[in-house]
C-alpha cells in the first residue's frame, strides 16, 4: 500500500505542481488582460502593453496544449478513467478551437495589423469571452482528470 502511494506521488506529485504553475500562468494572463486599457481610438498607444500581454498568451495556451493535457491524458489512461478520457474527447475540440483564435490573435498582433485596427476593442473583448470559456473547460478538465486521480492513488487497497 505505502508503495502504491508512493509510486503515484512520485508519478503525478509532478503534475501537481505543474498544473499550480499553470494556474499562476492563468493568473498572469488576466491580470495583463486587465491591465490593458485599450483606446479605441489610439490602439498604437498600447502596443508594448499589447505585445506583453501576446508573450502571455502564446505561454500559456501553448503549456496547456503541449505540456497541461498531454499529463492529464497519460494520468487518465493510467487510472483507465474512462469517464474523463470521453470528457476530454468532448471538450478538446472547444479548447483547440480557442487555442486557434487565440494564436491568431497573437499574429495578428504580430504582424503590427492590430495597431492599425479600429476593432482592436472587440478583439480583446471577444478573446476575454473565449478565454473565459477556456478556464472553465480546463477547471472542468483538471478536477475530472487530475483531481480525482489523485484521491484514487491515496486510497487504501
Amino acid at each position: 500500500m505505502l508503495e502504491s502511494c508512493q509510486n503515484a506521488q512520485e508519478r503525478w506529485g509532478g503534475l501537481h505542481l505543474m498544473i499550480d504553475r499553470w494556474l499562476q500562468e492563468r493568473r498572469q494572463l488576466v491580470s495583463t488582460y486587465k491591465e490593458l486599457n485599450v483606446d479605441q481610438h489610439a490602439p498604437a498607444a498600447n502596443a508594448v502593453d499589447l505585445q506583453g500581454f501576446c508573450e502571455v498568451l502564446v505561454d500559456y495556451v501553448s503549456a496547456g496544449h503541449f505540456e497541461i493535457y498531454e499529463q492529464l491524458l497519460q494520468e487518465a489512461r493510467a487510472f483507465d478513467d474512462q469517464r474523463g478520457l470521453e470528457l476530454a474527447r468532448q471538450i478538446y475540440p472547444r479548447i483547440e478551437a480557442i487555442t486557434q483564435a487565440a494564436l491568431a490573435f497573437n499574429d495578428h498582433c504580430d504582424n503590427g495589423d492590430c495597431r492599425e485596427s479600429k476593432s482592436l476593442h472587440d478583439e480583446l473583448e471577444q478573446l476575454g469571452r473565449l478565454l473565459q470559456e477556456r478556464f472553465e473547460l480546463e477547471d472542468c478538465l483538471i478536477e475530472v482528470l487530475h483531481n480525482a486521480h489523485q484521491q484514487k492513488a491515496v486510497q487504501p487497497a
